[in-house]
């Protein structure tokens, strides 16, 4: 069996013809000429899916439920379950259902070891260079977040967090989420870019007019949303870019390459401007006899 190659990440990802990402056919697959606002989904988004920190987050929850209801493990996973496919997310199944506070439970399920993330230096470098804002979107807690991107050493590129409890606890794909979203932060939804690894999560924003993409894994392959993705004979019209990895993505988006090739010969033509008019009072001295500074490394200052 072939290996598949490295990422820039470190992690693997399968052979492809086009490493950095595709773009999906058809008439609704925008592309990032307007894009003035970047947001991204964290887990399973900026760092890879093989990390599985959601293996960690997954056996919490059973827990916390289970201790919160009094019940055996296993009925608590099955309403754990149950609530994600119901409300959209297992703590909104619990507030609505039970009426629990949520704070507690996303203290407890996100204290987790973040051992498997690794800093994603390159990945840092491809945010930072995106034109405008940039955003993270997450159902999950501020904290959170806050120490996943400190660890991907990408916390600092970005301009603020949205989390559930910013939401009102009304999570992602619901489409009022991301009005609110957009309403609390400024943003202009046809100016805008989501990234996510959930296909259901990129169709409130395709109908706002975003550009979107999917960043694609081949990690938890038994999982449902990976068995419909791999399914998929075309994306759907909702997922406009796809990719598996997302700092290749971003270094490889066309008119920022450019922007970054502009800025390089600009830079070029500056030092040889310099070096030109160098040689030219150099020959200058030359041919008066004058004598050279006497000190170029003072003058310079």
């Amino acid at each position: 069996m072939t290996t598949p190659p490295a990422t820039s990440s470190g992690h693997t990802t399968p052979p492809s013809p086009n490493a950095a990402g595709a773009r999906a056919q058809g008439a609704d697959a925008r592309g990032f000429e307007q894009t003035q606002v970047w947001v991204f989904d964290l887990d399973n988004t900026l760092y890879p899916a093989d990390c599985n920190l959601f293996l960690q987050v997954d056996q919490r929850m059973g827990e916390f439920i289970a201790r919160l209801l009094g019940v055996p493990f296993a009925y608590a996973r099955h309403l754990q379950k149950t609530y994600y496919r119901q409300f959209g997310t297992t703590l909104s199944g619990l507030m609505q259902v039970h009426g629990m506070d949520p704070k507690p439970f996303l203290d407890y399920v996100h204290d987790i070891d973040l051992t498997p993330v690794r800093e994603h230096p390159e990945l840092a470098a491809a945010i930072d260079k995106l034109p405008g804002r940039k955003l993270i979107f997450t159902n999950g807690s501020r904290r959170h977040a806050e120490r996943v991107a400190g660890k991907l050493g990408v916390l600092n590129c970005f301009e603020t967090i949205f989390d559930i409890c910013d939401a009102n606890y009304v999570p992602k794909p619901t489409a009022s989420c991301y009005q609110h979203f957009c309403r609390a932060h400024g943003v202009e939804a046809t100016q805008s870019a989501m990234f996510e690894d959930i296909p259901r999560n990129l169709e409130a924003p395709h109908a706002l007019g975003m550009t979107t993409v999917l960043v694609r894994s081949n990690a938890n392959h038994d999982h449902p949303v990976q068995q419909t993705i791999r399914a998929w004979v075309e994306p759907p019209a909702h997922v406009h870019h796809m990719t598996f990895d997302l700092a290749a993505f971003l270094e490889g988006l066309p008119g920022l390459r450019s922007q970054s090739l502009d800025t390089d010969v600009i830079n070029l033509a500056s030092k040889d401007a310099k070096l030109e008019s160098m040689e030219v009072n150099s020959q200058h001295r030359r041919d008066s006899g004058a004598p050279a500074p006497a000190d170029n490394k003072r003058t310079a200052r």
